[in-house]
Parts: C-alpha cells; structure tokens; sequence
C-alpha cells in the first residue's frame, strides 16, 4: 500500500533540512526511492542513513518536537469551537511522546505513539513517566469499558460522517471508508491487547474530526444526534469547556521541561547513539 502526500521541493533541497526535521528525517532512515531522475534523493538519502543516529542531529529533532507542542498550545483559541480547541490540546499533550521517541531513534508514530512511549520508557527504566504522559491526556483513570464505550460511539458518528462530509478540511482523508480499518479496527485491537488507555489518543482524535463534519454538513437533527457522546468524551478527557482546556493546555507547558530531561536521559543511555 502506498501512503500518498506531497512535499514542497524547498523542504528536501539540503541534508541538514531533513535531519533536523523529526518528521521527515525517520522516512529517510529506511526509505526505498521508486523515481529520482535527478539522483537528488539518492544523495540526500546516504547523507541521512550517514548522520541520522548522531547526537547533534538528535536533539535538533527533539527540539523540533518540543517547538511543535508549544506551537499546538499556541493555536488553542477561546473562540473556535470547542473540538478545535480540544484537538490542538490533544496534540500538544501527544507530541510529548514524540519527543521521547525521537531521543530513544523510534518512529514518532501517530495512531499508536502512547503505546510506542510506553515500550520505549520499559526498555529504559523510566516507565513510571508514562503514567504521567497518560495523565496529561486526561485517560490514566480511564477503565476498558469505558475506553470500548467511547470506540463504539466514534464507530457510529464515524461511519456517518464518511458519507455526510462535503467541506474539506486538513486531514480529512482520515474521515473515510478507506481511514476505517485503521481508526476504528486499528483501536479495536489495541483495547483487545490491554492497550486501552492508549488507544483513547487516537479515538479522541477521530471524534474531534468527526464533530468538524457533523458541524459543518450534516443536519441540526443529526449533530443534535451526537452531541451528547462528545460531551462524555471532553467529560472524560478533562476537557468539557474552553476554561478547561486552557487548565489542561498550561499543565503540557508546565511537564515539558520534565520530558526533556527524560528525553536527555534517553540518549545519553542510548548506545546507538554517535558523538
């Protein structure tokens, strides 16, 4: 299966570029290159394989993260509607994993990054920081029940809104039939495996986009329909108000330092890691 986007050619035009870009730089790590008539991407390739797992450029793509929560956490605007709020909140809270997935050379994934951390704090003896990581995202109490219930009611919103969406919005593949088997069987079988805490990022996620949809193009009578499953998942999550989110949005600012130093630690422990 190939996963299509688009870059703009000033964004791979220098080594350095790519190496301090904590999104860009782990594609080039494993990549295999179909079409390069320029040899362009070849060279930039071994330049990234060369240099990926040295120090330097390891703690540029941490910082890169890090700069990424504190840009989410700026967008957070009392005035949008509140699942616009709620979503920046959620991922300045996620991109915290991703500065330790960075530090530990992991993929920063994006469904399944809480149980991704969580593997890597183990493998490094800090796993008693993830606790903390599940409770800034608001789900560290959360039980399995009521980690299937809230799937089951993105399950239903979900499939409508595959077949109400009409305006476009950034992401918004990821409201499709095509998106389902990941969204919605992907969190499945994270909440069969144990991982239900961690499944509820992703499933927060989809809700926010889905309450986007319902909004915009469906009828008063169906976002009437919904309503109330949002408001029990913000309930859960912490975050029922703009008030709250912006509690919520201050505490990521105030555990990010305590990340990076955990993110520090990571490396300096990390043995793949060069001078």
């Amino acid at each position: 299966m190939l996963e299509v986007s688009y870059l703009a050619k000033d964004q791979l035009q220098l080594a350095d570029q790519v190496l301090s870009d904590y999104h860009l730089a782990p594609s080039f790590r494993t990549t295999n290159i179909l079409l390069d008539p320029s040899s362009h991407l070849k060279a930039l390739l071994a330049i990234v394989r060369r240099d990926y797992a040295k120090r330097q450029w390891v703690c540029q793509r941490c910082n890169h993260a890090r700069n990424k929560v504190l840009q989410y956490l700026g967008s957070v605007r009392e005035e949008a509607p509140l699942h616009d709020q709620v979503m920046a909140w959620l991922f300045a809270a996620g991109i915290t994993t991703h500065i330790l997935l960075v530090a530990g050379l992991r993929n920063p994934t994006v469904r399944t990054r809480y149980m991704a951390v969580r593997e890597l704090l183990a493998d490094y003896g800090h796993l008693d920081f993830h606790g903390s990581l599940l409770e800034l995202l608001g789900v560290a109490g959360m039980s399995r029940d009521r980690a299937g219930r809230h799937l089951a009611t993105l399950t239903d919103i979900f499939d409508r809104a595959t077949h109400t969406i009409k305006t476009p919005f950034p992401f918004a593949t990821d409201v499709s039939e095509e998106a389902r088997p990941m969204t919605i069987d992907g969190s499945l079988e994270m909440i069969e495996r144990g991982y239900y805490r961690e499944a509820m990022f992703w499933i927060a996620v989809s809700h926010c986009r889905c309450q986007k949809v319902i909004l915009r193009d469906a009828s008063l009578e169906m976002t009437q329909t919904f309503r109330d499953n949002y408001r029990e998942l913000v309930r859960d999550l912490g975050v029922p108000s703009p008030k709250e989110v912006q509690r919520r949005s201050a505490e990521v600012e105030r555990i990010l330092p305590r990340v990076c130093q955990v993110a520090e630690a990571i490396i300096a422990a990390n043995h793949e890691i060069e001078k």
